[in-house]
């Protein structure tokens, strides 16, 4: 007759029939009554599977930003322009970095010809004023790119907003970061001619 070799489950059955059998007990040992004592024998079991996920899920979610939270809060001009080209890439579309001085006011590059999107990023404590879009607009053709875009971590101006529609700069501020993405993809997807 051979011995089977007890299975994961098995072993963790009886883990769970000790611990149950343990709650009870002290339970039992601080003064609850029978019924209280079966209460806790029944519930320690589960309580004692859910412990770990429940911890690690507790620690993974205070390191991690709240949807409301501002992620850009703590970051510089820098980090900030290394997150707007990280949701870039993430478009699929090819990004190309500027160099910090003689830039023409162009951040980042993205996507490919002749549907290049020059993006200009604004990591400020106040709202972007028009010198913002002025800049992206003159830079573009420069660095060989058709369409134009400001991200910032805050809001625009009025002045911003207006003279952003008259060249057709896309703006993206603060709140609207979570629409970056599929402006993105929306900005740099080839357009295909009509036939008149």
């Amino acid at each position: 007759m051979s011995v089977r070799a007890p299975t994961i489950r098995h072993v963790a059955l009886k883990w769970h029939l000790l611990a149950a059998v343990v709650g009870g007990c002290v339970a039992w040992a601080l003064g609850a009554t029978p019924v209280w004592s079966l209460v806790v024998a029944a519930a320690t079991p589960a309580i004692v599977a859910a412990a770990p996920r429940f911890v690690r899920g507790a620690i993974l979610g205070m390191r991690s930003p709240h949807p409301r939270e501002d992620a850009t809060a703590a970051m510089s001009g820098t980090e900030f322009e290394d997150y707007v080209a990280r949701i870039a890439r993430s478009s699929g579309v090819p990004v190309i970095m500027t160099s910090i001085t003689g830039d023409w006011g162009v951040d980042i590059i993205v996507g490919r010809r002749p549907n290049r999107l020059a993006i200009q990023c604004k990591r400020q404590a106040r709202p972007v004023g028009a010198g913002a879009v002025q800049e992206v607009v003159a830079g573009a053709p420069m660095q060989d790119c058709a369409r134009t875009m400001v991200v910032t971590n805050h809001e625009f101006t009025p002045a911003a907003r207006k003279l952003a529609e008259l060249h057709g700069c896309e703006l993206i501020g603060g709140t609207e970061l979570g629409r970056l993405r599929p402006t993105i993809q929306r900005l740099t997807t080839p357009t295909t001619p009509t036939e008149v």
